[in-house]
């Protein structure tokens, strides 16, 4: 007698990710993730407990992909304005032509779901606050090494970049241009604080 394959989970919260990540919270329905991760709403309700539990994975993946890349730059190169600048450009260049929508996902989740889906919405918005967080950690980083002026708020920093990011996913995807997207990515990163001033 053959084993049974065993359980993917993150292969099929991956794909649930895509589906949530293209169509939204609610235009998502039970049918749509039957077929794209194979499973039968018994199956998902007793895996994930519920539309809405598959969704807080499913967010909860999204943002670790972005933690993932953030250190992956941080790693990958010397400077932490540049591994930031990186993050931007995939985020909102790469992402425009192969991701299964433009937009940030947690964003997208915000600018949907009210507070008839609380629980949803606060999760997105402390998912946003950890990322916005790990940002602040490479900008402590590039104080450190001279990047940024000691005198610095890099906290306040973090939240400007995640507005500046947030604004220019948006924008690039009413844009064809990929040329003034990467413009004014490098208007961000080129002028003060992100030049040393001490």
């Amino acid at each position: 007698m053959t084993k049974a394959a065993k359980f993917d989970r993150q292969a099929v919260v991956k794909k649930a990710t895509d589906l949530y990540w293209e169509k939204g919270f609610h235009a998502t329905s039970m049918r749509n993730l039957q077929e794209v991760i194979d499973m039968r709403p018994g199956s998902i309700y007793a895996t994930f407990g519920s539309k809405e539990g598959l969704f807080k994975e499913v967010l909860q993946y999204y943002a670790d992909m972005s933690l993932a890349q953030l250190t992956a730059y941080s790693q990958n190169t010397t400077s932490p304005i540049n591994a930031l600048k990186l993050f931007f450009n995939s985020a909102v260049i790469d992402s425009k032509h192969t991701a299964p929508s433009g937009m940030c996902m947690l964003v997208k989740t915000i600018s949907e779901l009210t507070d008839d889906n609380g629980e949803l919405l606060s999760e997105a918005k402390r998912l946003l606050t950890v990322i916005e967080t790990a940002m602040q950690d490479i900008l402590n980083d590039a104080k450190k090494c001279g990047e940024l002026s000691k005198g610095e708020d890099t906290a306040r920093l973090a939240r400007y970049l995640q507005m500046q990011l947030m604004g220019l996913r948006t924008y690039a995807r009413a844009n064809n241009s990929d040329v003034s997207v990467t413009e004014l990515i490098n208007d961000i990163f080129g002028n003060k604080p992100f030049l040393a001033q001490d």
